[in-house]
């Protein structure tokens, strides 16, 4: 079997376990949950992050009332405003951030565009799209500061059930510079690697890939991360998500490992982020405690440098 029938075949099984999930899903409704707010009290972090620091994965949730939730939302959740997130960063000392699109916001990206808008360059954006979005659609985002699209391949978050759809998108937005962020399952990166490796355009893999740090680092699912890190240039890996790698709970220091090893492995392609306001999550952070993981996981100051700034201002094409 070559290459491309391989990709094909794989595409065919990813897209078909999906679709039978979701219909699944649809078969048995159930309650819609709603996720915990964040901690309404960040503490002033002890490390101090360089000037120009970025938090490469956030979210705004809201207000309700002028950024209506998606009626397909996987959960309810309570606002996260514009307003409140400035207050963390200020507190955190955050002074660029990227935006994702979540998925309580469907594909009506104006919570994104418009936070970008105010922000006087700091802001850039993630979106939410389909491959029913016209061109030109797809160039005012483009336009609005959104230099990359999401794709959540969880259960929870309803999946990707048709790959078809995802290969015209991914080569519909190579086209604008943008890249794809892409969220998995724990231990599926084996599964996904052909279909990365493939693509068009670079792409940057949600929090750690998802991996599980009761697992150890000699997990398959890590071992495959790293080694598709490794060899593959258009990989990026988001140090994010410590508090849902941690199976011991707060202060998280179980998963500093992995994190570690990421940034080793590639360190002019790793990027932070809080994941504010951490939809989803069994612990809970505090945003300035994630911040003082930091120096654990990446204690020179040159490799500080490139994982908080310089990295995200290449990627995101800060000015």
């Amino acid at each position: 079997m070559n290459r491309r029938e391989c990709l094909h075949l794989l595409t065919g099984l990813a897209g078909s376990a999906l679709a039978t999930e979701a219909r699944a899903q649809a078969a048995e409704p159930k309650a819609m949950p709603t996720i915990d707010p964040p901690d309404p009290h960040p503490k002033t972090p002890s490390f101090k992050l360089p000037p120009k620091s970025c938090d490469s994965h956030t979210h705004i949730f809201g207000p309700a009332s002028r950024y209506p939730f998606s009626e397909k939302r996987p959960y309810n959740t309570a606002d996260a405003p514009l307003e409140t997130f400035r207050s963390v960063h200020e507190k955190i000392g955050v002074e660029r951030c990227v935006i994702v699109n979540a998925t309580v916001h469907g594909t009506d990206n104006r919570v994104v565009t418009d936070a970008i808008a105010q922000s006087e360059g700091a802001y850039k954006g993630i979106a939410n799209v389909s491959d029913e979005m016209s061109e030109k659609e797809l160039a005012a985002l483009d336009k609005g500061g959104i230099c990359g699209c999401r794709f959540a391949f969880l259960k929870r978050l309803g999946g990707v059930g048709d790959m078809n759809k995802f290969q015209r998108i991914v080569h519909r937005v190579a086209e604008l510079g943008w890249h794809i962020d892409v969220y998995f399952e724990p231990g599926t990166i084996p599964e996904f690697a052909p279909i990365l490796t493939a693509l068009p355009a670079p792409y940057v893999i949600d929090h750690m890939g998802t991996v599980l740090a009761g697992k150890g680092l000699d997990d398959p699912g890590f071992t495959a991360l790293l080694d598709l890190q490794k060899k593959d240039e258009k990989c990026w890996v988001k140090i994010t998500g410590l508090e849902r790698a941690s199976a011991a709970g707060k202060p998280f220091h179980d998963a500093v490992p992995f994190a570690k090893a990421l940034i080793d492995n590639a360190p002019d392609r790793v990027i932070w982020g809080t994941d504010w306001p951490h939809p989803n999550v069994k612990f809970m952070p505090n945003d300035g405690e994630i911040v003082d993981l930091i120096p654990l996981y990446a204690p020179d100051a040159k490799v500080q440098q490139k994982l908080l700034v310089d990295n995200p201002a290449r990627l995101f094409k800060f000015s």
